[in-house]
């Protein structure tokens, strides 16, 4: 799910959705990516990030943790190579007009790979983030392992890399909504099916590029949504049902997807399901 809570995964060769891009790019950034606030949170405040911060943001869809590391005085830069429709989103939000009096310098946003953010005249990065949690479907780390080998050779020595992935199932309500989607869709995609995370997760995808594991915590984010209507906007919105609306239809998608958030239904009519993510830091060499 960063930027983004997932990738979306449907193959380039496989069926063509008829959805409104943009409508569901303003469901994530309206709905769904302020879930990620408490983790964003305890990573900056863990690292200290601050004025002298200089921050490369991988797939940094709609640009919310982007934000939130420019008011704490960072210089940084932004890229998103599938999501143009976040990114178009990403760009409003971090406009030096959006800031009125308190508009910033430093702030850069690339459509594209991390190699297309090299810049001789940039400084080396002293952070990198890459907060799209894995663990949630087969072979989800395997774009990441390609960012991450794209975006050291831009960073310091030492600097601190950020990867996410999902927690425990049982820790994670949300992944029971989420077997939904792969149930569905396995007709179609076989191979994309749902798993649990593993403890070891991130560390093998950061021991892959090269780096050097130093450290991890775990964050409570709960998904916390108005009604239905506004749970389904958001879990949809993350790419993840593409599949099983391809296997079947946008209805059946619906009601399946009602159904598994029943159990998370509170009395008020709100949907509130707990998770837990884990980060963890490496180091570039």
């Amino acid at each position: 799910m960063t930027p983004t809570l997932v990738r979306e995964h449907l193959s380039p060769a496989g069926p063509t959705l008829r959805v409104d891009l943009g409508a569901r790019a303003r469901d994530w950034s309206e709905i769904q990516e302020r879930m990620l606030v408490p983790l964003y949170e305890a990573v900056y405040e863990r690292l200290e990030v601050g004025a002298g911060t200089r921050l490369l943001g991988l797939g940094c869809g709609s640009g919310l943790a982007l934000l939130m590391a420019a008011s704490r005085g960072s210089a940084l830069t932004g890229v998103e190579a599938l999501a143009p429709e976040r990114l178009a989103l990403a760009r409003q939000r971090l406009a030096p007009e959006a800031w009125g009096t308190r508009a910033r310098g430093g702030i850069r946003l690339v459509d594209g790979s991390p190699a297309d953010a090299a810049d001789a005249e940039t400084p080396a990065y002293n952070l990198v983030t890459a907060f799209e949690p894995i663990g949630c479907l087969a072979g989800d780390s395997e774009g990441l392992g390609e960012l991450l080998s794209a975006a050291t050779p831009l960073a310091e020595r030492g600097a601190p890399v950020v990867l996410v992935g999902w927690g425990p199932p049982e820790r994670c309500a949300t992944a029971s909504v989420l077997r939904v989607a792969t149930r569905l869709a396995d007709p179609l995609r076989p191979a994309g099916s749902w798993r649990p995370a593993l403890r070891d997760d991130l560390e093998e995808v950061a021991q892959r590029a090269g780096l050097r594991p130093d450290g991890s915590g775990r964050v409570a984010c709960p998904f916390g949504y108005a009604g239905v209507d506004s749970a389904l906007k958001g879990l949809l919105s993350t790419g993840l049902f593409d599949a099983a609306i391809s296997a079947t239809d946008q209805a059946q998608v619906d009601k399946e997807v009602t159904e598994a958030l029943h159990p998370h239904r509170r009395a008020d009519g709100t949907v509130w399901m707990p998770n837990v993510f884990r980060y963890l830091i490496a180091r570039v060499p």
